[in-house]
C-alpha cells in the first residue's frame, strides 16, 4: 500500500528548492525526484531546481510503497558498533538494504526486525532504521537509526552532506590522473528504467561529483579509493563506466573479463564519517577489505 506524506515550511535560506527543504525538513533529496511529488512555491506549482529566497512557503506532497507485514528473520550481522542510538555493521555483498518490488524477505530490514522487535518495525519510517543504502552487490560500512531521532539527525546530515563516505574499488585500465574528479550529472537510462547514465552539460539528470584517487596500478586495472560528494543511485559504478574505465565485475555497467571470471562487484564502502546523532562527536568507522578483494588482488599483482 502507499502512504502519503506532506510537508510545509517556511524558507529562511536561499538555495535550491530541494536542497534548502530536504534539510529544513530532515527528508531524503530524493523524494523531490519521485513520480509522485507535487511541489508548490508560494502556492504555485514548482520544480525541484526553482530557487527560493528567506519566506518563500514550500509544500511538499508524495506517496511512498509501504511495506506492512514484515517478518523478522534471524539473518547474521557484522557488527562495527552499536549504542542505543545507532547501529554500524560491514554489509555482506549479496544483502538487499530494504524491501522492494518482488522482494519481501531476506532484506537488511527483516534482520533488524528480528534483532530490535516489533516496535522497531511500527517506526514511522516505511523502512526503518534505514537512513542511507549501498546497492545489493555492494559491501561495506553503514549505519542505521535504532530511534527516531537518531533517524531525523542522520537524515538531515545525510541530506545537508555532512557525512563523509570513501570507498574501494578495482577499475579497468589506468585512470588519466593518479587523482581526479568525474564532475557529470546523472539520469536514468530511458531504454532500460533500472539502470543510470551519466550525461553531458547541467541542463539535465541530477547533479553528482566523485573524486578519485589511485592507490595502485595492477595488472590492466587500478585499485581506487573514491569519495563521493553526491549520493546518486549507483553514481560510482556510473561515472567510471563514463570514463572508460568501469568498475572489475560489474553485472550492470561493467565487462566480464574471462581472465577473472570469478570476480563480483569489486566495490566496497570502506569508511564512512558521521556526527553522532545524539552527542554531535565526529565518529569514524571503518570496514576492512573483504576476502573477494584479496583474492583479486592477488591475481592483479602478478
Amino acid at each position: 500500500m502507499n502512504r502519503h506524506h506532506s510537508y510545509s515550511l517556511i524558507s529562511d535560506e536561499t538555495g535550491r528548492l530541494d536542497a534548502v527543504a530536504s534539510i529544513s525538513l530532515g527528508i531524503p533529496r530524493s523524494v523531490f525526484s519521485l513520480d509522485s511529488a507535487v511541489i508548490t512555491l508560494n502556492g504555485k506549482p514548482a520544480k525541484k531546481s526553482a530557487k527560493v529566497k528567506p519566506g518563500d512557503g514550500i509544500v511538499i506532497e508524495y506517496d511512498e510503497e509501504v511495506f506492512e507485514g514484515l517478518e523478522g528473520e534471524d539473518i547474521p550481522l557484522s557488527v562495527i558498533y552499536e549504542d542505543s542510538e545507532i547501529l554500524v555493521i560491514d554489509k555482506a555483498q549479496g544483502m538487499v538494504v530494504h524491501p522492494g518490488s518482488g522482494i519481501h524477505n531476506g532484506t537488511l530490514v527483516n534482520a533488524l526486525i528480528a534483532r530490535y522487535g516489533d516496535d522497531f518495525a511500527a517506526s514511522d519510517d516505511e523502512r526503518p532504521g534505514i537512513v542511507h543504502r549501498l546497492d545489493k552487490d555492494t559491501s561495506g560500512v553503514m549505519v542505521i537509526a535504532k530511534t527516531e531521532r537518531a533517524m531525523k539527525e542522520l537524515q538531515r546530515q545525510f541530506a545537508a552532506r555532512e557525512t563523509e563516505k570513501h570507498y574501494t574499488a578495482i577499475a579497468k585500465g589506468t585512470l588519466p590522473e593518479m587523482h581526479g574528479f568525474i564532475d557529470m550529472n546523472i539520469e536514468r537510462d530511458p531504454r532500460d528504467r533500472k539502470l543510470f547514465r551519466a550525461v553531458n552539460g547541467k541542463e539535465r539528470g541530477k547533479e553528482a561529483l566523485t573524486e578519485y584517487k589511485v592507490l595502485k596500478i595492477l595488472s590492466g586495472y587500478s585499485l581506487l579509493d573514491v569519495h563521493i560528494h553526491t549520493g546518486r543511485t549507483h553514481q560510482i559504478r556510473v561515472h567510471l563506466k563514463a570514463i572508460n574505465h568501469p568498475i572489475l565485475g560489474d553485472p550492470l555497467y561493467g565487462v566480464r573479463d574471462p581472465r577473472y571470471s570469478d570476480a563480483t562487484l569489486m566495490l566496497h564502502s570502506t569508511t564512512l564519517e558521521i556526527n553522532h546523532p545524539v552527542t554531535g562527536e565526529r565518529m569514524h568507522f571503518e570496514a576492512k577489505l573483504p576476502e573477494r578483494f584479496i583474492v583479486i588482488l592477488e591475481k592483479l599483482s602478478h
